[in-house]
């Protein structure tokens, strides 16, 4: 299978990450009221409705700024091209790469639509460990982060690439 094949093929990925957030992020949005907290398991892993007009962990949260979402949208739009076009053209490595690229693209779109409908982005989840709180998140963040550990990932550890050319000069 070529690797632009399997580059598209990978959008389903895309696809499902923005389906599962978006299924997440409406049940919450629908079946909790704004100041939902309900542990689940104890007081490690918290289910929460919060809502958050900056970025990732509150950052620009407290900005007034007209300019802040327009800008963050065109961004994200500029980004999720940019991994479009890397998935669709075969540069993105390989499956690992392709993997995470996928995660983080579905991610990206899935705090973008957030942003799209409500100018800001729904989180619920909450971890902590004692006095320590992680800041809020969703299932776009976590695809986001997951996706962004196995770019690494392939990147340390899978080995160099040789490019096309490289592998047709020495054939």
């Amino acid at each position: 299978m070529k690797r632009h094949n399997l580059g598209a093929r990978s959008l389903w990925l895309s696809f499902g990450v923005l389906a599962a957030d978006r299924a997440t992020k409406f049940a919450i949005e629908r079946y909790t009221s704004a100041s939902f907290r309900r542990p689940i398991i104890s007081d490690i892993v918290v289910l929460v409705h919060n809502q958050n007009p900056g970025i990732a962990f509150g950052v620009f949260s407290d900005s007034s700024s007209p300019w802040l979402s327009p800008l963050l949208l065109l961004s994200s739009a500029a980004m999720m091209a940019l991994l479009v076009w890397l998935l669709l053209t075969g540069r993105a490595g390989r499956w690992l790469a392709q993997s995470g690229l996928a995660m983080i693209l579905g991610g990206a779109a899935g705090n973008a639509l957030d942003r799209l409908l409500h100018d800001r982005v729904t989180d619920f989840l909450e971890i902590g460990l004692g006095t320590y709180r992680w800041p809020a998140f969703n299932v776009a963040d976590s695809a986001i982060s997951i996706g962004a550990a196995l770019v690494l990932i392939e990147l340390l550890f899978g080995g160099r690439h040789r490019s096309d050319s490289a592998e047709h000069e020495r054939g």
